[in-house]
């Protein structure tokens, strides 16, 4: 029996209610999915002065990883927001949810770099997190010419993309050994999936219904990366920079900001990922919404709970990042 399970905001679940919904994901609905137009990107761009650039960085094994970047017209010394999307590790594109970090870009004049790492299940294992963090190594040595301050890069992703996000932070960490290389100054983690075990209350909550985020579909994303190894709940053949919850030490890490719902698969991993940190000595802050599913502000920005969401990421950057371009009033 599916043990009873908080309920959504009102505005959130009135609007859902017009969403399709799924319980499971299988290869042959991936592919439907894949098949759906990406996010149009020119839209989003029309209002704003920016330069777009693409390039493509290779990966450790020489494969071609795309990023975007949205610079600023005239941006110097900026800070940059380096963006990892989200779609269960197994779809979306480095447009998918990037009106979100264009927002930063708006208030803070921040440099966005979206990055189009590999999908599983074609890429497995470290690739993923491994193409994130080339682009990552690419971005520091091309500051200069890119017009961003070094000493204030944000990694930031939502779903994958936030568990990505950590991943590549815990990299950073590990391979600068006494100092985080390359630097990052903080890690915003929007709803993060962060543990293949999928063992949690809430991952247990949303079983065996429709919902915008499953524990069945859950599994499928991490089988897909994993294979069979999605069944080593002690986790000794899966790194902790695939699957972060995983990581022994979490000591060592910029400041961080964890969100997520109270109705949502994610929601005991992320705080879990939080209370891991204060207890190394770190910094986190942590935002559980009351009543928001799976990526909710991605989906329904206009809902006041959204919006909220949203501002409130805001402020917190501006806080971290100490930016010299005044943040405007909402």
């Amino acid at each position: 029996m599916t043990p009873a399970r908080p309920g959504l905001d009102p505005e959130l679940r009135e609007l859902l209610a017009d969403m399709p919904l799924m319980t499971q994901l299988d290869q042959e609905m991936l592919a439907q999915l894949r098949r759906l137009p990406s996010t149009p990107v020119e839209p989003l761009l029309a209002h704003r002065q920016v330069d777009r650039r693409e390039v493509v960085v290779p990966a450790v094994d020489g494969a071609p990883i795309p990023m975007s970047i949205f610079k600023p017209v005239g941006a110097v010394a900026a800070p940059c927001v380096y963006w990892m999307h989200g779609g269960g590790m197994v779809m979306g594109d480095r447009f998918s949810q990037i009106d979100i970090p264009l927002e930063w870009l708006d208030r803070f004049g921040a440099v966005v770099v979206s990055v189009e790492y590999r999908l599983a299940p074609e890429a497995t294992g470290t690739a993923l997190v491994d193409d994130c963090y080339q682009g990552l190594l690419w971005i520091a040595e091309h500051a200069a010419e890119l017009g961003i301050d070094p000493a204030r890069i944000v990694v930031a992703g939502a779903s994958a993309g936030g568990g990505l996000a950590a991943g590549v932070t815990l990299l950073a960490r590990d391979r600068g050994a006494s100092r985080i290389d390359p630097p990052i100054a903080a890690q915003m983690l929007i709803c993060p999936m962060l543990d293949h075990r999928n063992t949690s209350t809430s991952s247990r909550q949303f079983s065996g219904g429709p919902g915008v985020w499953t524990r069945e579909m859950n599994e499928f994303g991490w089988r897909c990366v994993l294979g069979d190894l999605t069944g080593d709940l002690t986790g000794d053949e899966v790194s902790p920079y695939v699957s972060p919850a995983l990581a022994d030490d979490l000591s060592g890490l910029p400041a961080t900001y964890i969100d997520t719902g109270s109705a949502e698969v994610f929601r005991d991993e992320d705080a879990d990922y939080a209370t891991r940190i204060w207890a190394a000595g770190g910094q986190a802050e942590l935002h559980v919404w009351a009543g928001g599913f799976h990526g909710f502000d991605a989906l329904y920005p206009q809902a006041r709970i959204s919006a909220t969401a949203r501002r409130t990421r805001t402020d917190w950057l501006a806080r971290v990042l100490r930016a010299d371009c005044p943040v405007e009033e909402s």
